[in-house]
């Protein structure tokens, strides 16, 4: 299946907070959803704008990449890799509602984050600029969520290289562990596309999908896995590699994975590589100065 990025410079990108049982946690951001309230103990917090085409303010700015994250390192921040997988939704509507997602492809996805303690919305976190987040080349065709379905023979797994050393970065972990998954998960997303509030941390998604004009397809990342422990405060830095791999766990293994990595091979036969070099640019401050605006 092939998405070229002029179809991706057209289509929303949203992202899924919470989906990962410790994830929230494990980022210092649990506290940002205290006040958010779930219909179930376990259910993700709410879904998030990383790009919305033509749209006013710094949500406009394309911020994918398949090869560099650029950030500002010349003063300190913690920024993250955040690895997941991504589905490509057709969307259909009733009566300027969503009524349907039905599922088209999937793809490695790199929700990277600078942990602005003064955010006051996800979005300001994610998109920063050009380059700032990660998406597969690579995407396999996916017709439905049901169990069964192509996508539970996958796990996520991510890798940091600095200089000589490699590291593992996100747990091992099945897709079929995200919390809420087939169609209860594409359930919750129809809801939540359509009722969730400005409230916290969270935006009014239903008024920026009808100021965008329905539309036709949105791309949601599921939510990041949990850390391994260097992952968990291992800040990005210049020069380091990056990779997030869905892997077919039927055709090979986490330890397979980890040799291709370690090889520097662009191509993956058993799954998704999205493969990204983090480089130092200089980021025009505006959000920067909005969120320290707001939080006083």
């Amino acid at each position: 299946m092939k998405v070229t990025d002029t179809q991706l410079k057209n289509i929303p990108v949203f992202g899924i907070a919470g989906n990962f049982a410790e994830h929230l946690s494990q980022a210092g951001e649990d506290a940002d959803f205290i006040n958010i309230a779930t219909e179930e103990e376990n259910a993700p917090k709410g879904v998030f704008p990383i790009y919305l085409p033509n749209f006013p303010g710094f949500l406009s700015t394309y911020p994918l990449s398949s090869t560099t994250i650029e950030a500002d390192f010349s003063h300190p921040i913690n920024c993250q890799l955040e690895p997941e997988v991504c589905i490509l939704f057709e969307v259909n509507y009733h009566e300027g509602q969503v009524a349907q997602l039905t599922p088209e492809g999937f793809s490695a996805f790199n929700d990277c984050s600078i942990r602005r303690p003064n955010a006051k919305k996800i979005s300001q976190k994610k998109n920063w600029g050009a380059n700032c987040a990660g998406l597969s080349n690579d995407w396999i065709s996916l017709n439905n969520l049901k169990p069964g379905c192509k996508l539970d023979d996958y796990n996520i797994i991510s890798f940091l290289k600095r200089g000589d050393q490699v590291e593992q970065y996100g747990m091992d972990s099945p897709v079929i562990g995200y919390q809420f998954f087939h169609e209860k998960l594409i359930n919750w997303l129809i809801n939540t596309l359509n009722q969730q509030q400005n409230i916290g941390p969270l935006e009014p998604l239903s008024e920026y999908i009808e100021q965008l004009n329905q539309p036709k397809q949105i791309i949601i990342t599921l939510g990041a896995t949990r850390y391994t422990t260097f992952g968990e405060t291992g800040f990005l830095q210049p020069d380091d590699e990056l990779s997030v791999y869905i892997y077919h766990n039927q055709q090979t293994h986490a330890e397979a994975v980890l040799t291709h990595f370690e090889s520097g091979s662009a191509v993956f036969k058993n799954g998704c590589l999205l493969r990204q070099t983090v480089q130092q640019t200089s980021l025009d401050t505006t959000l920067d100065k909005s969120i320290e605006a707001q939080a006083k």
